[in-house]
């Protein structure tokens, strides 16, 4: 298929200096303890990130849809596979409005076992965001965990590490690597391929679609007013799309989708009426679920009607590299089910 070709784009990443982080990792001395309290953090500290690979992914990234389209499939994040990495169940709770005060020294000091006149002392504001410097809770967690008080420990090391990771790169970067092909072939690249003729050269058949302990997951389909998932950061919103991403958690795709209802929501702080932002707020308290009763049994298989519409989607993005198919990998079949209805 002749997909056309668009211009590439050059990209900085921000990616955060993870050396100190995992310096204060080591002093973990009970990593399982840790995992049981405070989810997966220090496996996405370990992640070593390619950054050359991320530089090829987010040519893929497709603005209107908000997921990465390449010339046969579609990829999007989504908060039930975050949560299964992190090992972080997501919130019931109304998510970050903006809106909330500014916790009090004494607050932040309890939390972090501190005391009040250090937080004050450290306190900043960067970015337009309050907050206290990374090398100030460095020393402190250091000094912590050298004294032996592992309840503060942890606590700075999870407000620090979580802070870092859950809107960072080594994360998006983990949940891509997830998805590609642990076959010889692909991991060692002995055709020594460039990243983008390798991501180009993956088919549906490639994909590492799911994980088989998400199979039984009701996933979260829309909220409130919204046919899809709305997101608030300190910095603005945006959304996804869950139902393009229902292969990635057990589902099979079936039919073509309405172009009305992928619609993409972003907006940055300050530039747009607050009305969305609490549009959002509200559409949190009415969050809409379905499971297997609604989408089918367990099987990321997907049908003609949506790869049509996928490649039709393809034409009109165009791909960032020359479509080419240069490897003849070998996977395993997915654990999944026969598809009854196919």
């Amino acid at each position: 298929m002749d997909c056309g070709r668009r211009n590439t784009k050059k990209y900085s990443f921000r990616c955060p200096d993870l050396k100190e982080l995992r310096k204060l990792a080591s002093f973990v001395l009970d990593p399982l303890d840790f995992k049981q309290h405070h989810g997966k953090l220090l496996s996405i500290l370990s992640a070593d990130v390619v950054e050359g690979l991320l530089s090829v992914l987010v040519q893929f990234y497709d603005p209107l849809y908000h997921c990465f389209t390449f010339p046969v499939f579609q990829l999007v994040p989504t908060l039930e596979e975050y949560s299964h990495l992190l090992g972080i169940p997501i919130s019931s709770r109304v998510p970050f409005s903006g809106l909330e005060e500014i916790p009090r020294s004494s607050i932040i000091a309890e939390a972090l076992h501190l005391k009040k006149s250090e937080i004050e002392a450290h306190w900043v504001k960067k970015g337009g965001l309050f907050g206290l410097p990374s090398d100030f809770l460095i020393k402190e967690a250091t000094d912590f965990a050298q004294a032996g008080s592992v309840d503060a420990f942890e606590a700075i090391l999870k407000s620090k590490g979580g802070g870092t990771i859950v809107c960072c790169i080594p994360l998006l970067y983990k949940w891509f690597i997830s998805h590609l092909p642990q076959t010889p072939t692909f991991v060692e690249n002995k055709q020594c391929l460039r990243w983008s003729q390798r991501l180009m050269s993956l088919t549906n058949d490639d994909i590492v679609w799911y994980d088989p302990s998400l199979s039984n997951l009701e996933i979260i389909d829309s909220c409130g007013e919204f046919s899809n998932v709305p997101l608030i950061g300190t910095q603005g919103g945006i959304n996804y799309n869950p139902s393009l991403a229902r292969r990635q958690l057990g589902f099979p795709l079936r039919d073509k989708h309405n172009n009305m209802l992928l619609e993409g929501l972003f907006y940055q702080e300050g530039k747009y009426p607050q009305h969305l932002k609490q549009k959002i707020v509200h559409a949190w308290h009415n969050v809409h679920k379905k499971g297997r009763s609604e989408l089918g049994p367990c099987n990321c298989v997907a049908l003609e009607a949506y790869t049509f519409w996928v490649k039709k989607r393809v034409l009109e993005l165009k791909m960032p590299y020359p479509c080419e198919r240069l490897m003849s990998m070998v996977v395993v079949e997915p654990l999944t089910l026969p598809n009854q209805d196919v």
